[in-house]
Formats: C-alpha cells, structure tokens, sequence
C-alpha cells in the first residue's frame, strides 16, 4: 500500500479547499469547522483526496453530488472506499442534496458515526 501523504496531490488539495461546493462549505463552516473532534478537508490520503477526514477518529466524510451514482463513477467510488478502508478508515458518504434538504439529520448522522467509532478504537 501507498504512503498515506501524496505530495503530488497536495496542489489540487489546496484548490480544492478554496473552491469547495456550497454543500461543502455549509457542513465545514457550520458543523465540522468547531466540532469537538477534529476534522481536516481535502484531506491528502494516498492517491486520493477525501473531502473530510478525521485522523482521531479514523473516518472520512465524502460528500457525493449526482454524478456519483453514475455507474462508472459508482465503481470508482466503490474503489476508493476500499482502498482507504486499507488504512483502517471507515468512510461514509452523503448525497449533497441531503446536506441541503436535511441538515441537522446530516450532522447527527455524522455525529453518530464518529462516537461509534471512537468507542470502538477505545
């Protein structure tokens, strides 16, 4: 397996930071940003850019938009959750609409997964 930092990837990260989508944007300022576990964005993880990412408690945060369940991007994305899953990472995915439709149901639900698996690293 990859090292984990891919510096080659460390430019797109840092534009992708400033370019982040609305859906983005309104989970990292309003949720994530002062959440008591900390949590990165764009965060470089091998080959792979994971949209939020927290090292405490090993879980990543990707935030699909409609082309996502395209069926070439589907495998893709099927791809890149085993692959961080070769680092012990759980990775959970939210459609964008649902950040927009049902906001706090998003933060509870990430909220849920983040105290599930810091219980179970402890």
């Amino acid at each position: 397996m990859q090292s984990k930092h891919n510096k080659q990837l460390v430019p797109l990260a840092k534009q992708l930071r400033k370019e982040m989508t609305k859906e983005e944007r309104h989970l990292w300022y309003d949720f994530l940003r002062t959440y008591p576990v900390r949590f990165s964005r764009q965060k470089v993880l091998g080959k792979y850019i994971a949209d939020f990412y927290s090292a405490e408690a090993r879980l990543v945060i990707e935030l699909d938009g409609s082309q996502h369940y395209e069926n070439d991007n589907m495998e893709k994305d099927a791809e890149r959750t085993d692959y961080l899953k070769g680092y012990g990472l759980k990775v959970i995915r939210i459609p964008n609409n649902e950040v927009s439709r049902n906001f706090r149901g998003v933060c509870e639900y990430i909220d849920a997964a983040v105290r599930q698996s810091l219980s179970q690293l402890r």
